[in-house]
């Protein structure tokens, strides 16, 4: 005796969908009540073709009927949908597309196996769901507001002989929910190395965070942590600080495919640094001190906490008595010779000292050449106001003795050379009567001295 196979719900549902057909109007509505019932409640698990609903995504598949047999993967498949992939409080939509129609019912199914259209009548009690587009060729549904619960397989059914399945996945992105970004030390000091973090809350997939510091762009590390479908990165970055970073904006970048546009958060560096000092002239205007006129230094001190304290010393002396002191202004009246030096400028605050020096040098009350200044800082560098006329009086001291010496020097060459050169008159002089005798008696007589000639230049 054969045994009984019991029908699949999309089974029994074909042939209620017939009987319906067939029954009159006013009972139609009932039967489709019943079938829908009858459906949800018969398990679709013991039909031994309904496991071929899984595999991949967009691929349609057969379920079988009460005939035994199926069809082979491919060989009559007229039912088609897509992958949906959609941003997490935004609108997915599903369609369900029949290539060549024979008015065969259409039907969609969530991730539970429950009927969301059954044609255009919708019996899930789920608003959200709406159905756009209703013929014998497409079912086509909207998903208002999808959250990540809605994330799964939803199945299309077509009730032909035999019934063709296919599904499509819809994937929600869920966008970060909280970006936070947190410096180690609200305020650093220069040369110091402090910690940022960056954290980008709940999203799906991972985020990706990129680092800036300014407009340059800073390599950090990212750890990542999953929870429930749901991803947490954090991003760690060392920086080492200088005073020129102080007040500039260290910020945090998401890049997400939920997220359109900067998605950025930033914290601006509040960085210490000790003085930066610079001695200026205020007068005489002209920059040249001589002899009986005044002279007006002031010195500005920048660092962060500002300087409170400003100190005029004179380096390895005292300071003049007629000189006075006001804050950072250093006032010297009826300047004098006495009053050459170097004046250096202190300031300091709780990150550290730092000073300028300025060298002055009195010239004579005829003085008229403008000196070359040059302002020193951090203690190594002087200041040079003119060139002193002792140096170009030693030069040319220098050049005169050079010349005495070189008249020294020939005067001695010469003196050791003096009377080693003899004319022809005198050379037999000791031996000869008289001068003529002397000069016909010479060495080789006339005829070497026209071989001997001697010049004198």
């Amino acid at each position: 005796m054969a045994s009984a196979v019991l029908p699949s719900g999309p089974q029994c549902a074909a042939a209620a969908a017939a009987a319906a057909a067939a029954a009159p109007p006013g009972l139609r509505l009932r039967l489709l009540l019943l079938l829908l019932s009858a459906a949800a409640l018969i398990p679709t698990g013991h039909s031994h073709l309904t496991s071929l609903a899984a595999g991949t995504a967009g691929k349609c598949r057969v379920t079988a009927t009460l005939v035994p047999g199926c069809l082979d993967e491919g060989d009559g498949q007229n039912l088609f949908t897509k992958d949906v992939t959609v941003i997490e409080g935004e609108v997915a939509t599903i369609s369900c597309q029949v290539n060549k129609s024979d008015d065969s019912v259409i039907q969609l199914l969530n991730p539970n196996r429950q009927t969301i259209y059954f044609r255009d009548f919708r019996p899930l009690k789920d608003s959200r769901f709406q159905l756009l587009n209703f013929s014998s060729s497409e079912l086509k549904v909207s998903l208002t507001n999808v959250s990540i619960s809605d994330e799964g397989r939803y199945f299309c059914q077509l009730y032909t002989d035999p019934p063709q399945e296919s599904y499509t996945t819809i994937t929600v992105l869920v966008p970060p929910r909280n970006l936070m970004i947190d410096i180690q030390k609200d305020t650093a000091v220069e040369g110091e190395e402090i910690e940022v973090n960056c954290t980008a809350m709940a999203s799906k997939p991972a985020t990706t965070i990129r680092w800036f510091k300014g407009s340059k762009e800073l390599k950090g590390k990212s750890e990542v942590e999953e929870w429930s479908d749901m991803y947490t990165v954090t991003s760690q970055l060392m920086l080492k600080v200088h005073k020129e970073d102080d007040g500039v904006p260290v910020i945090c970048q998401v890049e997400h495919p939920a997220v359109t546009g900067n998605l950025q958060t930033q914290r601006y560096l509040e960085v210490q640094y000790k003085p930066q000092v610079h001695i200026q002239m205020t007068y005489p205007l002209q920059g040249l001190t001589r002899e009986g006129d005044a002279l007006e230094l002031t010195c500005e001190a920048i660092g962060k906490p500002q300087p409170v304290m400003v100190t005029w010393v004179r380096v390895d002396d005292e300071m003049p008595q007629h000189a006075v002191l006001s804050g950072p202004n250093l006032f010297i009246n009826n300047l004098n010779k006495t009053d050459n030096g170097t004046y250096r400028c202190e300031a300091s605050n709780i990150v550290g000292k730092a000073h300028s020096d300025y060298m002055l040098y009195v010239y004579d009350t005829t003085a008229t050449t403008e000196p070359a200044v040059h302002d020193s800082r951090a203690g190594e560098e002087g200041a040079i106001r003119a060139v002193d006329h002792a140096v170009i009086g030693g030069v040319v001291a220098v050049v005169v003795f050079a010349m005495l010496c070189l008249l020294i020097i020939l005067g001695r060459y010469f003196a050791r050379h003096k009377g080693t050169y003899f004319t022809h008159e005198a050379k037999g002089a000791d031996d000869a009567a008289d001068a003529d005798t002397a000069i016909i008696n010479a060495e080789g007589g006339q005829n070497n001295s026209e071989e001997k000639k001697e010049y004198f230049i």
